[in-house]
């Protein structure tokens, strides 16, 4: 019998070193969400309203890496249409979370991104 549960049992962490790079494979692309961390929102009656109280999934990004493209069915490959450093609108809850030194990543596809903002 193992003395430790991780001897029996492997135990996985899907926190990475920021020496890592991510190079995201087919359609998918590597976003940095952008957040409004820090800054108090006003309403439209002038009350203030702290960070903490509008914890939103944030929906704009920036585009850090892109995959090769999608392969289509005569083995070609589509270039996707967003390229590093472009700033996109993203569906709420269709990239992929992970974390790299305690900081917040996503990993989308491309059909996950909604547009670019100009």
């Amino acid at each position: 019998m193992p003395a430790l549960l991780g001897e029996e049992f492997p135990i996985i962490n899907y926190q990475f070193s920021k020496v890592m790079n991510i190079k995201p494979l087919g359609d998918r692309v590597l976003i940095e969400p952008m957040s409004d961390e820090g800054k108090a929102k006003q309403s439209k009656g002038g009350i203030l309203i702290p960070d903490t109280a509008d914890k939103e999934k944030p929906q704009e990004g920036k585009v850090l890496a892109v995959g090769e493209g999608r392969r289509l069915e005569n083995g070609s490959l589509a270039p996707l249409s967003v390229k590093a450093g472009d700033r996109v609108l993203f569906s709420k809850y269709g990239p992929t979370e992970i974390k790299i030194d305690d900081k917040e990543y996503l990993i989308a596809k491309e059909e996950d991104i909604l547009g670019i903002i100009q």
